[in-house]
């Protein structure tokens, strides 16, 4: 990161979602960790807000869980390297990115426009550059108290100017109170 750039805060990563689910910083189980679900949206809301919730309080990330924090170059992605490789998307990367919605990860190897195909997620802009797509997987409503509640769980393929020449692709957790 440059220095006029400031990482994205802790509490950037607990989405609005957490309103909906009774959790506390303390009950994550980190044996329930499935990260690669996460990223693929393969995971329920609760398995990600007690993620995104645990790691805005965790005071130390990457001791716990061996994740070595990374410069991203880009003020909305807190960059992790893994102490291994994980598999998602049929591809390994040991190198993940979290944006204010959710977890993705950072791949090699591929050009965003054929795993978007490759995982039938639409594009809505594709330029020599810039890509980003967006599946919807899934969307529900409830109304509770007079509010409103809309959550919306997104597969996201994209490129940023931050990682030139990498895809990346990951879930995205969002919530919409009125």
């Amino acid at each position: 990161m440059t220095g006029s750039k400031p990482a994205i805060p802790r509490e950037w990563l607990v989405p609005l979602v957490l309103f909906t689910t009774p959790v506390a910083a303390g009950d994550f189980d980190l044996a329930s960790l499935d990260l690669a679900a996460l990223i693929e949206c393969r995971a329920n809301v609760p398995a990600y807000n007690g993620l995104a919730l645990w790691l805005a309080g965790e005071p130390d990330v990457g001791q716990t869980l061996g994740w070595k924090e990374a410069a991203s170059g880009n003020p909305f992605l807190r960059q992790y390297e893994l102490p291994a490789p994980i598999h998602v998307f049929g591809r390994d990367t040991g190198t993940i990115v979290f944006t204010a919605t959710g977890p993705m990860a950072v791949l090699d190897g591929i050009a965003a426009p054929d795993l978007a195909r490759q995982l039938d997620v639409p594009a809505t802009v594709s330029t020599p550059d810039k890509f980003l797509g967006e599946k919807v997987v899934a969307e529900s409503s409830e109304d509770a108290s007079g509010v409103s509640l809309a959550t919306r769980i997104t597969l996201n393929v994209s490129t940023v100017e931050s990682h030139g020449g990498r895809t990346l692709a990951g879930c995205s957790y969002t919530l919409d109170v009125k």
